[in-house]
């Protein structure tokens, strides 16, 4: 047998809470909101996406207005979808190029965005 050995960084649920209360709960990249489009199930729901990844900088503290912002499930995907972790305005721009096809009504429909 192999073993293999990681290391794991819990997520502090009161940083994520305190990042929320900071930034709102719109995705920073692409401004999608779901409650905005989902009504009442939409309440309060958005991934909260480590600026820096934990894996990076180990236990040190997370500064939840600078360390943490909220990303809806698609753009958080696409951050971390390669090596290169993106940063928020390197998909921002990718937004940017590869979303003008679609008017800003299509960006923040579901249709858009594929769960």
């Amino acid at each position: 047998r192999n073993y293999i050995q990681s290391t794991r960084y819990e997520r502090d649920a009161k940083l994520r809470q305190q990042a929320l209360n900071i930034h709102g709960y719109s995705c920073f990249v692409c401004g999608f909101n779901f409650f905005e489009t989902y009504g009442e199930i939409g309440r309060q729901f958005i991934h909260v996406h480590h600026i820096n990844p934990l894996s990076q900088i180990g236990e040190q503290s997370v500064n939840p207005i600078t360390d943490l912002v909220p990303v809806c499930p698609n753009c958080h995907c696409m951050i971390h979808r390669d090596k290169h972790i993106l940063t928020i305005e390197e998909l921002k721009q990718i937004l940017k190029i590869n979303g003008n096809k679609y008017s800003s009504a299509h960006i923040r429909s579901s249709s858009f965005f594929l769960f």
